[in-house]
């Protein structure tokens, strides 16, 4: 089939052929960040949620700690009124004994015993003073970290629940869009095409029966219908980035022509269903990405005909936008 091409088409052909190559890795690594992004954002929800346990725990202990130190407090300035009373007494006492005059020795002796309890109790007050005094700054402290650590974890809260509800938005436009496709394509359900939801994203399906000949580029009759629906709804969905896929059996293409392996037929497919979707429909071109995977990425890995004919395929890969979820990330 291939050689009866015209000479001055193959070598125009020939020229896109070296194409495959950039785009495959172009391609490649943006479904690697895709898929990267995906897996960072379940593992910084995931941190959140552990970082949002652990100031909850550590917010309590820091509450019986104080709930504790209040008490140690109290308990303080009781001890502290009690020496004060102590004092009073003994103040007192001597007081009066100034007024009588140490008359005697024993009255001298009175004196000073009760001079050297004096000293002692207010010492002993001074020393309770400074205890209570290093008991209140550090409640202080404990109370300022509590409030500081009781902020940072209602906006740690806010920022998780805010994050929680885009990603739940982003999970309910998904699950959306795959019941528009699913209904715009239902009547090609049996003709080789399938649509499922896979971490956020809703994969299109479209075997190599539904699309193309074998060995061909050109999508047929019944694929640009199939495309031209799939194009109605995609214009109903502006925020929705479109990725095309085409991947291929694991039996050596060996060509002559433009075709030289399965690079070259799954890149080229998948820019022809681009080319289909974007003449068809009024899709933004810039929404579109067309790269080819080769047999690299099979659906069913058994070296049988049933699994070759599953893994030729075209994939429509739809992504709902996640600018929201990157501007809350971004906060933390």
């Amino acid at each position: 089939m291939f050689n009866r091409f015209h000479p001055f088409l193959l070598l125009i052909l020939l020229g896109v052929s070296c194409v495959p190559a950039r785009l495959h890795n172009e391609l490649k690594s943006k479904q690697e960040s895709c898929e990267k992004e995906n897996e960072n954002l379940k593992a910084v929800n995931l941190r959140l949620e552990t970082r949002q346990g652990e100031l909850m725990a550590l917010a309590e202990e820091l509450k019986e700690r104080i709930s504790r130190l209040q008490n140690d407090t109290s308990l303080r300035g009781n001890e502290m009124r009690s020496l004060q009373t102590s004092y009073e007494k003994l103040n007192t006492a001597y007081q009066t004994l100034l007024k009588d005059g140490p008359q005697s020795a024993a009255n001298a002796e009175a004196t000073r015993q009760l001079i050297r309890d004096l000293q002692r109790t207010q010492e002993e007050l001074q020393r309770k003073e400074d205890e209570l005094d290093a008991k209140a700054a550090l409640l202080r402290l404990k109370e300022d970290s509590l409030t500081r650590m009781s902020n940072d974890l209602r906006s740690k809260n806010k920022r998780l629940a805010e994050l929680e509800q885009v990603l739940a938005s982003k999970d309910s436009v998904a699950r959306a869009l795959r019941s528009s496709v699913s209904n715009a394509l239902l009547g090609y359900k049996d003709k080789g095409l399938s649509v499922e939801l896979r971490n956020g994203k809703v994969y299109v399906l479209m075997e190599e029966r539904l699309l193309f000949a074998s060995g061909s580029t050109v999508v047929d009759a019944k694929g640009v219908e199939a495309l031209r629906d799939l194009g109605k709804v995609l214009e109903k969905n502006p925020d929705i980035s479109i990725q095309i896929e085409g991947h291929t059996d694991n039996v050596p293409m060996r060509g002559t022509g433009e075709i030289k392996d399965n690079w070259d037929l799954s890149v080229m497919r998948a820019t022809s269903v681009v080319k289909i979707i974007t003449s068809t429909s009024k899709v933004n071109p810039a929404r579109l990405t067309a790269g080819g995977r080769s047999e690299f990425i099979p659906v069913d890995k058994a070296n049988s005909a049933d699994a070759r004919q599953k893994n030729r395929r075209i994939e429509v890969i739809l992504t709902p936008k996640i600018d929201d979820i990157l501007k809350i990330l971004e906060t933390n």
